[in-house]
């Protein structure tokens, strides 16, 4: 069984800020929802998508690249975030939670939302790397 990687048992969230928008990221181990005798680790994140920028901006799609202590990744796109497309205005935010299984007891996440903008233009904004950990 792989270990969490040296010095990220106290920073294991993210925050980053791309073109006006931050995106943070606070992740954590669910017990009671894995079964480690089965190799089944479950974690949840909670995202908050904050507009510190001065225009308005909608959540069309995520990226996600999920990648395990072994090395194996997978990536999940898809539009919105669980359901929902939310516009940020400025000062705006939007909060969610989601999941994440894996079948090691630590792995990494990280990936991008593409927001537009009222003209229509696009941009992606990164969500910096994170570490999901369990301590068993």
């Amino acid at each position: 069984m792989a270990a969490t990687p040296a010095g990220k048992a106290r920073r294991l969230g993210s925050e980053a800020v791309t073109e006006g928008i931050r995106v943070r990221v606070e992740p954590r181990f669910v017990p009671e929802q894995s079964n480690i005798g089965e190799g089944q680790w479950f974690f949840a994140y909670r995202v908050e998508i904050e507009n510190v920028g001065e225009t308005a901006a909608t959540l069309r799609r995520r990226h996600w690249i999920i990648t395990d202590a072994d090395g194996e990744q997978r990536e999940v796109d898809g539009e919105g975030v669980i359901g929902e497309q939310p516009r940020l205005e400025p000062g705006g935010r939007h909060i969610y939670e989601s999941f994440c299984p894996l079948a090691t007891s630590w792995g990494t996440m990280e990936g991008r939302y593409t927001l537009e903008r009222d003209d229509a233009t696009t941009f992606d904004a990164k969500v910096e790397r994170f570490y999901l950990a369990s301590d068993a």
